[in-house]
């Protein structure tokens, strides 16, 4: 359990630094115009999404999101008590990705955001997106485990794109990027709205999945 733990620290760590740390470099570089800032974050987000499924896939099934597993856990794919552990260090370590970009680009490391981001459309977008990654994430891996990596990668990479919301798709990194005033902040008030679509897209997708590819074997609960 403990390597397990390990690798979705290590893997949320990267994911949300790259996350954080791309939209200040791209904010940096892109001489205002926000099109080439969207772009300059989600290409290393889709990079490192592919790295560190490869690398931690295998180790801990590579969630780094808790929505993830939370299906996971309806799915009985994992137990409960391991599933609160994998939301609460993935809740950590996003939380210290944050402080350590703040530290690289020198920022102050105590940040709240004030970037608003609500309305039907921002929550319809992160239902969506939500809901996309849960069926890819579920349909490869019944169908081709060993592109999980690649097809979670590019549906991110598409996903920033085709959504008003940019696709936050997990409700760790929408905590995380709370806590920073940067080009991907979020203003703490609009954490419920987001989060809320967010599990209502993960369970929409679940049910379809289930219709979508029959029956799953009966998994045992991890220890």
């Amino acid at each position: 359990m403990s390597a397990r733990l390990l690798a979705e620290a290590l893997g949320t760590f990267f994911l949300f630094a790259t996350v954080i740390g791309a939209g200040i470099m791209a904010d940096n570089l892109d001489g205002g115009n926000v099109a080439v800032a969207l772009l300059g974050t989600t290409l290393p987000i889709g990079a490192i999404l592919f790295v560190i499924i490869t690398m931690l896939g295998p180790v801990s099934g590579a969630h780094f999101n808790p929505v993830v597993t939370l299906v996971m856990w309806l799915r009985r794919e994992i137990a409960a008590a391991d599933a609160l552990l994998y939301v609460l260090v993935q809740l950590a370590s996003g939380v210290l990705a944050v402080w350590a970009v703040h530290l690289m680009f020198d920022l102050p490391i105590v940040q709240v955001a004030d970037t608003p981001r609500t309305g039907v459309g921002q929550w319809a977008g992160e239902g969506i997106a939500t809901f996309g990654l849960i069926v890819t994430i579920l349909a490869t891996a019944r169908n081709a485990p060993d592109k999980v990596p690649l097809n979670v990668a590019l549906y991110i990479f598409a996903a920033c794109w085709l959504t008003s919301s940019t696709s936050f798709a997990n409700p760790a990194i929408t905590v995380a990027r709370s806590l920073t005033d940067t080009f991907t902040g979020i203003a703490p008030a609009d954490i419920p709205g987001f989060v809320a679509a967010q599990i209502v897209g993960a369970l929409v997708a679940m049910g379809v999945c289930r219709v979508l590819l029959g029956a799953e074997p009966e998994p045992a609960a991890a220890g």
